[in-house]
């Protein structure tokens, strides 16, 4: 992939991180107001929010990579 590519895919991951969060937050304040809140469901969202961040991670890696002075 491209630089530039990379990049693009980054921002749509970060996005949908952004989206996952509110949606959980949702879920949760949901929940709280009646009584019933679908932990299955919130903790699906949890998992796949971590694995955006460990891909959000790996495209930021490629994107800096570590200098070793």
């Amino acid at each position: 992939m491209t630089e530039a590519e990379l990049r693009k895919k980054l921002e749509l991951l970060r996005t949908e991180h952004r989206d996952l969060d509110a949606a959980i937050a949702a879920l949760t304040e949901a929940g709280e107001r009646t009584g019933f809140a679908d932990q299955l469901q919130i903790a699906r969202l949890k998992k796949r929010k971590l694995r955006l961040k460990d891909q959000i991670a790996i495209i930021e890696d490629e994107l800096l990579p570590d200098i070793i002075a």
